[in-house]
């Protein structure tokens, strides 16, 4: 049975996701500051981007971001181990993009993959540590984007 500070800490981690998903849908970078620890590991390479602690990865997305127009993250099936001050996560997130054509307009491609992540429980709260991405699939994706391979 979970007790009522496991339920309170599930939710709070839950909220993360959800905060973490908002500030890059809406490009309201400076709001990951709440999401991340100044130190955390993020590894976007299964899709494509870049490895490296928030900080440089935050200035990363800044830049590449503003290539797509529209995005939106849906997360789900988040599967929370919380031990003491420390937890991890499995979430599946489906990523559907709009981008732009070299040739005119646009198309949205669709991306699925898996968050991998740990949290740590700091003075403001509960903070993501870490952050992996394990591609499921891409749809739709055009020549000039790749969103690098698949695990198998």
């Amino acid at each position: 049975m979970l007790t009522l500070q496991e339920i309170s800490d599930r939710l709070e981690i839950q909220q993360l996701m959800v905060d973490y998903s908002t500030a890059i849908d809406q490009k309201m970078f400076d709001a990951l500051d709440d999401v991340f620890t100044p130190d955390a590991y993020i590894d976007y390479r299964a899709m494509g981007g870049i490895d490296g602690r928030f900080p440089e990865v935050k200035a990363w997305l800044k830049e590449v971001m503003t290539a797509f127009p529209n995005r939106q993250h849906m997360v789900g099936n988040m599967s929370i181990r919380v031990i003491g001050d420390a937890a991890s996560a499995r979430t599946i997130c489906f990523n559907p993009m709009e981008v732009p054509l070299h040739q005119g307009g646009s198309q949205v491609m669709f991306l699925g993959l898996w968050y991998i992540d740990k949290f740590v429980r700091t003075p403001q709260g509960w903070r993501m540590s870490e952050r992996v991405e394990e591609k499921c699939y891409e749809h739709n994706v055009p020549a000039s984007v790749s969103a690098g391979p698949v695990k198998s």
